[in-house]
């Protein structure tokens, strides 16, 4: 899983048809503290995320085809739970 915070968003006027009626997200990635690290990642929108969310992506083709239930669709990172709040354990 990877932790980001939407900054953008992606227009195409050709894609495959698994794109059809969802939302291309551009997040920045984060660490654990919740700065940005500098790194981007597109996403498909799963849950109605919006510009500034902190957002859970997960970045793992098998389970995002899973979540879509097309095992043959052509997709990596599919964005899967807004962030309410985060809480850092240290030892």
């Amino acid at each position: 899983m990877i932790l980001g915070r939407i900054t953008g968003s992606v227009v195409s006027t050709i894609h495959h048809p698994i794109v059809e009626g969802r939302t291309l997200l551009v997040a920045e990635r984060l660490d654990a503290d919740g700065r940005g690290t500098g790194g981007y990642i597109i996403a498909i929108d799963t849950v109605g995320a919006g510009q500034g969310e902190t957002v859970l992506i997960l970045d793992e083709g098998s389970g995002a085809r899973q979540i879509l239930a097309n095992d043959a669709a052509p997709v990596r990172s599919i964005v899967v739970g807004i962030v309410d709040g985060a809480n850092t354990f240290t030892s």
